[in-house]
């Protein structure tokens, strides 16, 4: 992968596009298709607005992987809607967006864009797989600012991260990190683990908020250097942050794993490579007259035909 790849967190966008397009969007029989055609025309704007060369789909294959339950019991604790004995944890999700998704894979593997989901991974660490092996520029389109720990100017890997649709995405690069965080990419997963992030459980460093947790980071320049500083009496911190920071050690230990994403996934041989033509025409032309998918489609398949 030489060329410009685009790496889509699948499901970020999915539920942007549902709670973005109005439910009023319905397959001929009466079910919403609002997330699957917001994801058709998101992915129809993102190509014609950045033309990757390559494009792949990540997937969850699931979402609260039990290694990082088992160092942090709390991680999406509160996104569980059943618990299973067999299998991950199903997610909740409204009700009339969890029968869209399958339709979503379908039409994808029918126009034959790569999609890639690795049992025990999130999306996320598919993502930094594909960003670890990528030898080109990497754009990541997501609305969840974790993936921001990846961007790297050197390797010209940024974040397009949606502020209302896709069609205004906030280009990030090292500068915008460090503008609104102080820090730059690597330096952005130690921010999060010492700030916490409620909405993934991450209970955090108590007292330690985002700017603290910059100032740290800027002082001592990452996680190991600052914990090593505890054992440092001359270090320059105050009484409270040295409490603190003591009483984190069991959590500061084990986060770092749940935090960064894996950039070892084993991932499937795929054929990133942007297709011309649907994969599957009849297969394509059975789902799209099922479900109504309409202009969203065609749109689609016009820009990647060019």
């Amino acid at each position: 992968m030489t060329g410009r790849l685009m790496l889509l967190d699948t499901a970020s966008l999915y539920f942007r596009a549902y709670f973005g397009v109005p439910d009023s969007v319905k397959a001929p029989d009466g079910t919403p298709v609002n997330a699957v055609r917001g994801l058709l025309d998101f992915i129809d704007r993102l190509v014609k607005d950045h033309r990757p060369d390559q494009l792949v789909a990540c997937m969850d294959a699931d979402w609260r992987p039990q290694w990082r339950v088992d160092l942090i019991p709390t991680y999406k604790a509160h996104r569980v809607a059943e618990e299973r004995e067999a299998g991950p944890d199903a997610e909740e999700v409204p009700d009339t967006l969890a029968p869209q998704v399958p339709v979503i894979e379908d039409v994808l593997d029918a126009i034959g864009i790569a999609r890639v989901g690795v049992a025990r991974y999130e999306a996320d660490d598919v993502i930094g797989t594909f960003t670890a092996r990528a030898a080109g520029p990497v754009d990541i389109v997501t609305g969840d600012r974790d993936l921001y720990q990846l961007v790297d100017d050197a390797r010209g890997i940024r974040v397009l991260y949606p502020l209302k649709g896709v069609g205004t995405l906030q280009l990030t690069d090292e500068a915008v990190l460090r503008e609104k965080y102080g820090v730059d990419g690597r330096g952005y997963a130690d921010l999060a683990l010492l700030r916490g992030d409620p909405s993934d459980g991450l209970p955090g460093v108590a007292g330690i908020g985002e700017k603290t947790a910059a100032k740290l980071l800027a002082e001592f320049g990452d996680l190991d250097a600052l914990m090593a500083a505890l054992d440092d009496p001359r270090a320059k911190l105050t009484p409270s942050q040295r409490k603190r920071l003591d009483e984190a050690r069991p959590y500061v230990a084990v986060a770092p794993k749940v935090v960064r994403v894996a950039a070892d996934v084993p991932l499937p041989d795929v054929d990133p490579a942007l297709p011309h033509a649907p994969r599957d025409p009849q297969a394509l032309e059975r789902l799209a007259e099922r479900w109504g998918l309409g202009g969203s489609l065609q749109r689609l398949l016009t820009t990647l035909a060019r």
